[in-house]
């Protein structure tokens, strides 16, 4: 299949489901997805002579329980179509993956399908558990200043307990 077919694929299919896109150069592709915990998750996707490579930003390297992290990651791995989290040189998580150029329609719905569900739906719990007592002195920070904690609402519980 033709690197000409595959941008047609991903510019048409984005276009029709309403995932703001663009073109950075000739062989890279930003699909811009909104998450309900990760408000933006950003999907680069390189295509290349045989295959795509997707990247997705996930978080930066947790400050803590980073061994619980990459243990529920790797778990995690075994049930994700097309995606595998991974951890480059820093610590940071991404979502990465190797697909064929023989993509169809479906295959990218499912694609991005996952990259919503592991990239947002995970997120809120991938931070509770690397940044607890970030978050925990960030809450108290604020309440004793009287600052906004609405951007902090979801971590809530955490608090209370």
């Amino acid at each position: 299949m033709s690197t000409q077919h595959i941008n047609s694929l991903l510019e048409s299919h984005c276009t029709d489901v309403g995932i703001d896109h663009e073109w950075v150069d000739d062989s890279t592709f930003i699909a811009t997805l909104k998450g309900e915990q990760k408000l933006a998750i950003t999907v680069a996707i390189k295509v290349g002579t045989y295959a795509l490579a997707v990247n997705i930003f996930v978080m930066r390297k947790p400050d803590e329980n980073s061994e619980i992290i990459h243990r529920l990651l790797l778990e995690t791995n075994l049930k994700i179509f097309g995606l595998s989290y991974a951890v480059n040189h820093l610590g940071d998580i991404y979502l990465t993956g190797r697909l064929p150029l023989t993509l169809t329609e479906e295959d990218l719905d499912r694609l991005f399908g996952a990259v919503l569900r592991y990239g947002d739906e995970t997120f809120n719990k991938l931070v509770e558990i690397g940044f607890a007592s970030a978050i925990r002195r960030e809450w108290a920070w604020r309440e004793s200043r009287g600052e906004s904690l609405e951007n902090l609402r979801a971590f809530a519980h955490m608090i209370e307990e």
